[in-house]
């Protein structure tokens, strides 16, 4: 890629000035127009006061790796009697 230089005479021309559209007029009539929240109701007032969502949400993560945790070890279990009982199937033989 070539860089030529310019020259006075290529100066480049003033773009003209052109005014601001008035934005805020804009912007206030979308505002205005949205509809008001309404206040939470039923669950969601009683569960969202004081955070007891989140308490929901650890006794349900709690749940789940007590479930995972037992799944886990009673496949360990079956694994160590398979093994038990194929020793004695090949010592009986």
């Amino acid at each position: 890629m070539t860089i030529h230089p310019l020259r006075p005479s290529d100066a480049p021309t003033p773009r003209p000035v052109q005014e601001r559209p008035d934005t805020a007029s804009a912007y206030d009539s979308t505002w205005t127009e949205q509809p008001v929240a309404q206040a939470p109701e039923g669950l969601d007032r009683i569960m969202g006061q004081g955070g007891k969502i989140y308490v929901v949400l650890a006794v349900v993560l709690l749940i789940w790796i007590g479930l995972v945790t037992v799944l886990f070890r009673t496949d360990r279990k079956i694994d160590r009697l398979e093994r038990r009982l194929d020793r004695h199937i090949s010592e009986d033989e």
